[in-house]
């Protein structure tokens, strides 16, 4: 059973949590609250429901990124990475029990169990003065979160981006079951619920993005129509975000990477020193190179006018022979934190992306043109705006403008899978590969697994096809 599979989890989760979540905001010096008993008893007030909304908050990591570095054509796999951590998902030997490209699965139904402990609880809760509006809050974000939670476990395990693709289990209670898989459609139906109901209840004042805002839940919302190829929506939700927060200009853009600047993060998750799993060690660890940029990436950037490319990938030429000179310069951190970032979920740019595709959709051309002509503007100095041919050579643009924007943050593959185009990866990229040089729709490792133990613990869990 789902629940019953992961109850080890969340009982462990639950016990070490008010332990480990530390920071500086003031919000997060609260110690967070999950149930093992009774819900009702666990929150009494609505400052315990905001402890377990950082307890559900706190789920959330960074193995989506990470798988969609190791099956993409994103990174590569260098010499000298003799660690063994994660190669065997790099050169396509994935199935069900693959723990790498698994994990995602029970973390986010762990943190949407946690979540929905917290709303089992809510009503309970009486509220007065000033907290009335924070219990709605609070319940808003929760709502969000779930969705979100559920929207990355669709992307990762649906078995298409199509309405009656076998989608994921959508689990709006914390019960102990054998839930079946929802339909895509289904899925997407409750996600768009509870965002629309969320953002009703999270007020528009609110700012804190290391939390769910209401420019959040729109950004959810826009990455949600996109993949719904709802594309009038797309554009309502990217817009309400571009207009809530403008692109970062050239000069803070850098500053985001490093965590000096909030320019148009919209949401991330903060990672605190000395508690958390750091991101930037699954690139770079003890000075020895994990993952790090394919050549097929570095190459599409204008390596001296893009401000992206620094932001991005660094090279280091006094690296050692045997090594690569090439390094993910996204999550170094600091020299006293070295490999500490906070993981950046939403971004502007992302949202001109999004409605670029989706006016392009609607055969809006020189609409579309101009969102992406504008991000290349504010991330390239000198650029000279482009015309495109027609709406295939301009998604064809967008496509690209996506691998270069968002690269490492968690996208390339589910980009390919919404359009079923193939992860190819170039010569230079695949010399540790043995042979993993062309993934296509149907072969193992495009769509991944549900976990093993998940399908032999509820008989009503159907796997994938091809496991």
């Amino acid at each position: 059973m789902m629940i019953r599979y992961f109850k080890h989890k969340i009982n462990y989760l639950a016990l070490l949590l008010p332990l480990c979540i530390l920071s500086c905001n003031k919000q997060l010096d609260l110690s967070p609250t999950d149930n093992i008993i009774d819900p009702g008893n666990s929150f009494r007030n609505v400052a315990d429901l905001n402890s377990g909304l950082l307890g559900a908050y706190s789920g959330l990591t960074y193995n989506t990124i990470y798988n969609v570095s190791l099956v993409t054509d994103e990174c590569t796999l260098p010499a000298e990475n003799n660690t063994g951590g994660g190669v065997a998902t790099y050169r396509w030997k994935i199935d069900p029990s693959s723990t790498t490209i698994t994990s995602s699965f029970g973390e986010n139904y762990i943190a949407i169990n946690s979540a929905n402990l917290v709303l089992s609880a809510i009503n309970r809760v009486t509220a007065k003065g000033d907290d009335i509006a924070l219990k709605a809050q609070y319940r808003g974000e929760l709502l969000a979160l779930r969705a979100y939670c559920h929207f990355e476990l669709l992307q990762s395990y649906a078995e298409a981006y199509a309405p009656a693709a076998m989608g994921i289990a959508y689990m709006d209670s914390s019960i102990n079951g054998k839930p079946a898989r929802n339909t895509f459609a289904e899925v997407m139906t409750k996600i768009e619920a509870d965002l629309q109901l969320a953002k009703t209840l999270i007020p528009a004042s609110f700012d804190d993005n290391t939390r769910i805002t209401h420019a959040a839940v729109s950004a959810i919302q826009a990455r949600v129509a996109l993949y719904n190829k709802q594309w009038n929506d797309a554009v309502t939700y990217a817009t309400e975000v571009i207009n809530a927060m403008p692109l970062a200009t050239a000069a803070d853009f850098p500053g985001i990477w490093k965590d000096t600047k909030n320019a148009e993060v919209v949401w991330k998750v903060k990672k605190v020193a000395g508690v958390d799993d750091l991101i930037g060690r699954l690139y770079f660890r003890r000075s020895k190179a994990l993952y790090v940029p394919s050549f097929k990436l570095i190459n599409l950037f204008d390596q001296t006018n893009d401000v992206r490319y620094p932001a991005y990938i660094t090279f280091d030429d006094s690296r050692g022979d045997g090594t690569s000179k090439y390094l993910v310069n996204k999550y170094t951190g600091t020299s006293g934190n070295p490999g500490l970032a906070d993981i950046k979920l939403f971004r502007t740019g992302e949202m001109y992306l999004i409605r670029a595709e989706a006016l392009a959709e609607q055969n809006k051309l020189p609409a579309a043109a101009t969102d992406l002509n504008d991000l290349r503007k504010a991330r390239i100095a000198g650029y000279t705006l482009e015309s495109f041919a027609g709406k295939d050579t301009l998604i064809a643009a967008i496509y690209t403008e996506r691998f270069k924007e968002l690269a490492f943050e968690g996208h390339r593959i589910f980009d390919l899978r919404r359009r079923s185009l193939p992860v190819t990866r170039d010569p230079a990229d695949a010399t540790t590969a043995l042979g993993a040089v062309l993934l296509k729709p149907g072969d193992k490792g495009y769509v991944f697994p549900i976990p093993d133990a998940e399908t032999k613990a509820n008989k009503n869990m159907q796997q994938n096809p091809g496991y």
